[in-house]
């Protein structure tokens, strides 16, 4: 009788002699996709609030399969997006749709809600613009602890061409993004003693500070300056007294309990940089996203799911490698397997959502999910801002009718920010435009 082959931990690794060797991934460790989290989504909410959470795959996909061969509220579900089969009658799948500013590559990240020409302004190699997000967290900012909040596989803001976050301020400054869950967890529901609320505000002090003296030194410096460089100077004057106003806002919120949420079921070590964690870490990024948003601790979130020219599949496959597929099949086919895993942790995500009770229907009813690439790796993985890979969930008690396949020209479309600035509206802002849109998407409704 044959022994029960032997389990190893996906970290299992050699010791002797004071030397730690990492094994190379074996059929007896667990599965690739990880241990299976024990989260469950909570009943109800405890009220509904309209919310927007902006979820961005880099590098495209695989744009065959994705696209649906037939349009209109009775399409047929395209190989790939069969994965949300369940809910096909909750989100409208776009196709043809890019932003005619952008010049495509990796700069995906940087333009997918801001719509921006980054090289407009002249004698500048980069200059971006608000972005969406940020637009409706003017409304509902001022009611949450966080008026939003960023996430990303990479910390802080990264580079220009390469951002971290897709958030962006009035002044087009990159808002800093949290890929720890643990770091994440602590911010958003573990209650603060009595001496970090004092070491909090003190840091605070210190913050507001050093803004005033910042500011007194840049009005000071203001009149010695020509009136291109004060422009610049008032721009940056306004970035920081952004700042300032946030810091005001955290110290309204330091005696506010914070919502009781356990950890329990929340893989808060999973690591954004290891392949093998790749799946958990999405999970609970996406379970933390759903607790942020059900406890109204903030309205709108922007995810990157991996920063641009990287990223990797469900079972650690190097995802920029393939979106350079050249028109490989094997390399499409494996393209098409991570978009296939990314629409598992999104169906996941909506049946949370789906799954609360809010009022006479679901959180989903007030939510709206954006989900897709600032790039599609095309046919060839010429990596074209065009016909970008989009679908929108959610949002029917905001007035949103889903339109099953809404298919445009890739040559002849509206604007992508005509989607954007329809995202916007239902959210309850009155704005009548955004970036360069010349009307709301009238698909949604």
């Amino acid at each position: 009788m044959s022994a029960e082959p032997v389990r190893l931990s996906r970290r299992h690794v050699l010791r002797g002699l004071g030397v730690s060797l990492t094994l190379p991934l074996l059929d007896a460790m667990e599965d690739a996709h990880g241990a299976p989290s024990t989260f469950r989504p909570l009943a109800a909410s405890e009220s509904a609030h309209p919310r927007a959470i902006f979820c961005y795959i880099p590098n495209g996909v695989n744009i065959a399969e994705w696209v649906p061969e037939t349009k209109g509220v009775d399409y047929t579900l395209s190989p790939t997006l069969r994965t949300l089969s369940d809910h096909k009658s909750d989100f409208t799948v776009f196709s043809g749709l890019g932003h005619p500013a952008s010049d495509g590559g990796h700069a995906g990240a940087d333009t997918w809600l801001t719509a921006a020409d980054l090289d407009a302004t002249p004698g500048k190699d980069y200059r971006n613009s608000v972005s969406a997000d940020q637009i409706i967290a003017r409304l509902h900012g001022e009611q949450t602890r966080f008026p939003s909040l960023q996430l990303s596989d990479q910390s802080g803001t990264g580079s220009a061409l390469h951002s971290h976050t897709l958030s962006f301020d009035r002044q087009g400054t990159p808002l800093p993004a949290e890929n720890s869950p643990r770091r994440l967890f602590e911010r958003l529901f573990v209650p603060e003693s009595t001496s970090d609320r004092q070491a909090t505000l003190q840091r605070y002090a210190l913050r507001k500070s050093i803004l005033d003296s910042v500011q007194e030194e840049a009005r000071r410096l203001g009149r010695q300056l020509g009136k291109v460089d004060r422009e610049k100077l008032a721009q940056y004057y306004q970035s920081v007294r952004e700042t300032e106003q946030r810091v005001d806002r955290l110290v309204e919120w330091v005696d506010v309990p914070k919502p009781e949420i356990e950890a329990k079921g929340l893989q808060l070590d999973s690591q954004p940089g290891n392949a093998h964690d790749r799946p958990m870490w999405l999970d609970v990024m996406l379970e933390l996203s759903y607790l942020s948003m059900v406890t109204d601790t903030t309205r709108v979130i922007t995810f990157e799911w991996s920063r641009e020219a990287g990223g990797y599949g469900g079972g650690g496959e190097n995802h920029h490698e393939l979106s350079h597929h050249g028109g490989d099949n094997g390399m499409l086919k494996q393209l098409a397997q991570i978009d296939r895993f990314h629409l598992e942790r999104l169906k996941r995500f909506l049946d949370f959502l789906s799954q609360t009770a809010e009022g006479d229907g679901s959180v989903l009813d007030s939510t709206l999910v954006m989900y897709g690439s600032g790039m599609n790796s095309g046919l060839g993985g010429e990596h074209s801002p065009k016909n970008l890979p989009l679908l929108v969930a959610g949002g029917k008690s905001l007035g949103v009718r889903h339109a099953g396949h809404v298919a445009f020209d890739k040559d002849d479309h509206p604007p992508l920010s005509n989607l954007l600035l329809s995202i916007i509206q239902k959210t309850g802002m009155q704005v009548d435009r955004f970036a360069d849109s010349t009307a709301s998407m009238s698909a949604l409704g």
